[in-house]
Parts: C-alpha cells; structure tokens; sequence
C-alpha cells in the first residue's frame, strides 16, 4: 500500500520540487508588484491561493503530460521509469489524480475575481494541448511559455482587476525566460527527440541554440529592467537583476564551453529556481 502513495508522487513530480517552483516564482513575482502598483501588501489569504493554486496547475500539468506521452515516454532515457510509462500506475489511478488537481486548481479559482477566473479557464487548452505540440510544431517550448505566461496574468488580475503595461512587460519576460530555461531543459532529450522524430526548441535552433538561449536571456533582462524603471523600483530590485544578469551569464559560459556533457541541463535549470527567487527577493525589498 505504501508504494502507491510514492508512485503518485512521482507522477505529480513531488520528488523534483524545482519543476514546482519555477511556475510559483513568476505567479509571486506578479503577486509582489501587483500589490506594489497598489501600494498595498500581498494579501496572505491571496498568497495562499496563488502558491496553491500553482502547485495544483502543475501537478495537473504534469498528469496530462505522461497521460498524451506515456509511449513516448518509454522511448527516452530520462523519462522511462515515469509511473504511466513504465506501468506501475494504471491510466485509471492517472485519471483520478488528474480529476483531483484539476478540481483542486477549479476550487482555489473560485476565490478569484471573474477576470481572474476567466484567465485559469484560458489557461486550460494550452496546458491541455502542450503536450501533444512537439508532434507538429517546431516550437512547443512556445507553448510552454504562454502557459507560464497565465502565471503572471491571474495575479495580477486577481489584485488589480486590469492589466496595465507593467503586468505585459512582466508576462514578455516570463515568456522570454520560460524560453531560456525550457531549452536548456531540453536539450537533456535532444538525440532521443532527433530518433523519435520528436519536435523541440533544442532541435530547432540546433548549432545556434547556445546563442538563442542567451538572446532570451538577454531579452528576459531588457524587459525586467525596463520594468523596474517603469515601476521606480528601488535599488534592491536592480542589484537582484545584476545577479540574476552575471548567473546568467555564467550559464551562457556553462552551454559554449562544455556542450556536450549532458549533467549541465538539469544543473542550469534548477540553478534558474535559484535566480529566480533571487529576483523575488528584490522585487519584495524594492
């Protein structure tokens, strides 16, 4: 009996926590200078809603993932012991978990404002079709990153009831940054993605993909510095961005330099966890 509770802990992906994370950072990032716009604090009963919220989209994100790809799942290194995949979870349990994220995620989004909730039903059909993009489009990391882009719109929305421009030039480096650390992610699968005929950003950029991580990186900068000058955010911010700047200049060293050791992958994703909260860090002490 024990097993089946760690089993669907793998299959939520409880066990590698930067995966969580990294869609909490941009939602508390929105969260953090929404209520700065207002001149107001995070409220804890909002914030609750926000992290919950967060981890139940990502664990129904992840369900719908190895559901459309268990096959394929079988057929990659690092995907082949996912529960689905290797069958140690039946598609019955899968689609019981998906029913109690999926109504865990419904429930914290009635707290919301019609806006808000309005955007969580949006979000939906791009966290439904994600999956199924790297079969025909060049670019499913595309995908991904609008996805993460509802993480900014929906706490902003549920503080502001509007969307102004510092809320789209916060969601254009969410997306510019879910880019980045995406490819890096997934350039772990790229000659099993090349024999399967599987579509990625690591694949599509080929040879130049060192560059193109480093121009979103580059981009993901240019709009958060312009975002804090449009705030007048105070210095804190602008010293986390330097961290975040040198960090991501180090992973720009880390990709050119050694390209083909495949440990660096997951290393400079979950190192993106760590900028990331260092970003927050600033946005809260501005």
């Amino acid at each position: 009996m024990a097993a089946l509770p760690l089993r669907i802990i793998y299959l939520l992906r409880w066990h590698k926590p930067a995966g969580r994370l990294i869609l909490m950072i941009p939602a508390l990032w929105s969260l953090v200078l929404a209520c700065r716009s207002l001149e107001i604090l995070p409220p804890p009963d909002l914030t609750l809603v926000i992290v919950l919220g967060s981890l139940a989209t990502s664990a129904m994100g992840c369900v719908i993932n190895d559901l459309w790809d268990q096959d394929i799942d079988r057929e990659v290194e690092r995907t082949r012991n996912r529960p689905l995949a290797n069958k140690s979870l039946s598609l019955a349990v899968g689609a019981v978990v998906l029913v109690i994220a999926a109504g865990c995620a419904l429930g914290l989004a009635t707290y919301l404002n019609p806006l808000s909730f309005g955007l969580c039903l949006a979000a939906v059909p791009v966290i439904v079709v994600y999956p199924l993009c790297k079969r025909f489009f060049a670019l499913p990391q595309l995908v991904l990153s609008l996805a993460w882009g509802f993480a900014v719109l929906i706490p902003w929305t549920a503080v502001t009831q509007s969307l102004t421009i510092p809320a789209w030039l916060l969601w254009g480096a969410t997306l510019s940054w879910t880019m980045a650390f995406d490819t890096v992610y997934a350039l772990s699968d790229r000659e099993d993605d090349r024999r399967l005929g599987i579509n990625s950003s690591a694949l599509f950029f080929g040879d130049r993909v060192t560059i193109a991580v480093t121009c979103f990186y580059a981009l993901t900068l240019v709009l958060l510095g312009f975002l804090g000058y449009w705030m007048n955010l105070g210095s804190p911010y602008f010293y986390s961005l330097a961290i975040a700047a040198i960090g991501w200049a180090w992973h720009w060293q880390q990709l050119k330099f050694l390209p083909d050791s495949p440990s660096i992958y997951p290393r400079l994703f979950n190192h993106n966890v760590i900028l990331g909260f260092v970003l927050l860090l600033g946005m809260v002490f501005s």
